[in-house]
């Protein structure tokens, strides 16, 4: 519960703070940043926070965790300072293009990246792993597909919610629907 409440809490606090001072007006130094921009400002530090947490409890971070990170003060660093939200907006899009192409790239070489990542958590027969990659792939590119028509085409209110929740319930139900493949493909447990 803590693991999943250190990855949820901070984009559940930007959502927060989101709607605390969205309206909201600040001016620092002479320049003027919405509170879209103050939000992904104090976004930062707290998922920096949040991940060293998470790395000192649990001895290891993930490669999406890092990457993850990496995004978020690379991007929010950028809409920051150069006081453009579209930056943020674009990170989703850029990591769900990054696992894509990864687990594309595995499966033009015949392997499923996935597979090294969650093998334990889920063991699967290879075919079942080839499937489930596959799909993720699909999944993936077409949740960056999502992301830049909602963040293009709509209110930068739809894309905090579509972010916040959307994005969370899309990943939750592409699991959900994926129960055939893991009992028709699921290994049983030695124990």
């Amino acid at each position: 519960m803590l693991k999943m409440a250190l990855e949820l809490g901070p984009v559940l606090a930007f959502f927060a703070a989101y709607l605390m001072i969205k309206d909201e007006v600040y001016t620092i130094a002479g320049t003027e940043y919405p509170g879209f921009i103050m939000v992904t400002a104090g976004f930062i530090p707290l998922m920096l926070l949040s991940t060293a947490i998470l790395w000192k409890l649990t001895g290891h971070l993930s490669k999406m965790q890092v990457l993850t990170v990496i995004l978020v003060v690379v991007f929010g660093g950028l809409s920051v300072w150069l006081n453009d939200p579209k930056f943020i907006k674009m990170k989703p899009t850029i990591l769900y293009v990054l696992f894509g192409g990864a687990l594309g790239l595995g499966l033009l070489r015949g392997q499923s990246y996935l597979q090294h990542v969650m093998d334990g958590m889920m063991p699967l027969e290879q075919e079942g792993w080839m499937i489930l990659t596959r799909r993720l792939m699909l999944f993936f590119f077409g949740l960056a597909v999502a992301n830049e028509a909602v963040w293009r085409l709509m209110s930068e209110a739809a894309w905090v919610n579509f972010k916040t929740f959307g994005l969370t319930a899309a990943i939750f139900g592409f699991f959900m629907t994926q129960g055939k493949l893991f009992e028709q493909y699921g290994q049983a447990s030695e124990d």
